[in-house]
């Protein structure tokens, strides 16, 4: 019959080699879900205002990308607008996206890229990009000349 001291020394080095089990599992199972977030990048931002003008498939494609600046930041306004402690001072960007002459409407997204409303269940790195999915999603079709919210 063992020891005390025996069993309480098995105990321990069964507890140690399940507790090293467990702890090589997770991280073996974590190893390629802390990869990829590490290697996930945010969409490239180009160094000034994007602005296009091309024949993409046969549609005339063309787009901006500017920096408005709010009337508030610039030290106007009317009192109540833009002004006071919540009021965000600096450039809101602007997008503007037109396929055959017509307006695309296009969001820009908190990770700097760009969705349209013919592409909006997906992102688009540059607004270029969203025109030409715009384009490959249209097919034939033309876009209305009207923004489908009335702007």
């Amino acid at each position: 019959m063992p020891t005390p001291t025996r069993r309480l020394t098995r105990r321990l080095v069964l507890r140690a080699v399940f507790t090293a089990g467990v702890v090589a599992g997770t991280a073996g199972a974590l190893a390629p879900v802390i990869a990829r977030t590490g290697a996930r990048q945010s969409p490239p931002r180009p160094a000034e205002p994007e602005r296009f003008a091309e024949m993409y498939r046969g549609r005339h494609i063309q787009g901006s990308a500017t920096a408005l600046v709010p009337v508030a930041a610039r030290g106007g306004g009317r009192p109540g607008y833009g002004a006071g402690p919540g009021a965000v001072s600096g450039a809101v960007p602007g997008a503007e996206v037109r396929i055959d002459g017509r307006p695309l409407e296009v969001m820009r997204r908190s990770d700097g890229g760009y969705l349209s409303v013919v592409n909006h269940y997906e992102s688009f790195p540059t607004l270029r990009e969203a025109a030409r999915a715009a384009v490959d999603e249209l097919g034939s079709a033309r876009l209305a000349l009207a923004p489908p919210h009335g702007h």
